[in-house]
């Protein structure tokens, strides 16, 4: 009989308020960072020491409220000491958006995994730009209507407006690869699915790792398909990236999240999410018995309503699952006379 997982205990029973810094470990600092997002009200960001300076991970969004708060910290908490480098575990505005700028201030060097930075690149580059027609295909077939069309070509290209203009170059980290802060060689364990190659760092002396979003302790990152990529299959990159992480972490290393409280109890967690990805599956594949639109499956993988704000990432998540579906041979794809893609499982048996 295996043993089952502890429950999970999170390191404060309170949530600091915006502004707040916290030491969680001796050198750890966790700030917590105000975000004006609907849904997602906050990040959590941090410092360690490193000698005589400090080394920041992640950065918040690209505002001139986040660029108080760092100003703030570098003056109070980190006494005007100097920021040695700059760590991204990924490309999102809330977690580089200042990368730019704080490296910029202090001349410190930018370190991300390569297809994070390129992407983040090839984002910001977009700004001011026509949506283009591979975007509007892919929203048109995914069966969003004239004006929920026009309003994604209204929002394209938004991306740089929410970071600072990210260096012009970097250092790159892979999986496997060390960094050196304090004295101490944090590992690198590269995640992927809620983008390309999540950074995540774990120390064991500290038995602590920076996990961003790819261990969250009670929101499942967005895990979804871009009209980039539109065949791509996050789903399966993700929960492969779970059970990964459950071999790559002791069972009682403390996850200092990006969005909620730092906690303990990484595998219950990463279990819970694979779980979840794979009963959403399951009921997609009950649901699309018969042949289903993209917008149709929307009740079936979400609990809240889906509004103007977050109908893009709901498409990329729902096609994220049945792209899943597909790649596993249990679902099959075809085109409606109005050009939009139904889905419809695959008996067993059945071939197609």
């Amino acid at each position: 009989m295996s043993t089952p997982e502890p429950a999970m205990s999170f390191f404060s029973d309170t949530t600091p308020k915006p502004g707040d810094v916290t030491e969680v470990r001796p050198g750890v600092f966790w700030l917590r960072m105000a975000l004006p997002m609907a849904g997602l009200d906050h990040i959590n960001l941090y410092f360690l020491k490193d000698g005589d300076g400090f080394t920041v991970i992640d950065t918040g969004l690209g505002w001139h409220e986040a660029k108080q708060v760092w100003n703030q910290v570098f003056e109070k908490q980190m006494n005007g000491a100097q920021v040695k480098k700059v760590i991204c575990t990924h490309l999102h505005p809330d977690h580089a958006g200042l990368a730019g700028w704080i490296c910029r201030k202090f001349d410190a060097p930018l370190l991300m995994s390569r297809a994070e930075y390129f992407l983040c690149r090839v984002l910001a580059a977009d700004t001011g730009k026509p949506a283009p027609r591979e975007g509007i295909r892919f929203y048109t077939r995914a069966g969003l209507n004239d004006e929920q069309i026009e309003n994604y070509k209204s929002r394209f290209g938004g991306f740089g407006k929410a970071i600072s203009p990210m260096p012009d170059g970097y250092f790159r980290l892979k999986d496997g690869d060390t960094v050196m802060i304090d004295g101490r060689d944090w590992q690198v364990i590269i995640g992927t699915g809620h983008s390309p190659e999540h950074v995540c760092l774990f120390n064991p002396e500290l038995n602590l790792v920076l996990s961003g979003d790819q261990i969250l302790p009670s929101i499942s990152s967005n895990v979804g398909v871009w009209p980039t990529e539109p065949e791509a299959n996050p789903v399966e990159d993700w929960i492969a990236s779970c059970e990964r992480f459950i071999k790559a972490l002791p069972k009682d290393v403390l996850v200092l999240p990006a969005h909620g409280i730092p906690f303990v109890g990484a595998h219950a967690r990463l279990k819970k999410l694979i779980h979840h990805h794979e009963r959403s599956l399951s009921r997609l594949l009950a649901f699309c018995q018969t042949p289903r639109g993209v917008i149709e499956t929307f009740p079936i993988l979400f609990k809240r309503k889906i509004g103007d704000g977050t109908r893009l990432m709901a498409v990329g998540e729902a096609i994220g699952h049945l792209n899943c579906l597909m790649q596993r041979g249990q679902m099959r794809r075809s085109l409606n006379e109005k050009g939009q893609y139904l889905y419809q499982s695959i008996k067993t048996g059945q071939t197609g």
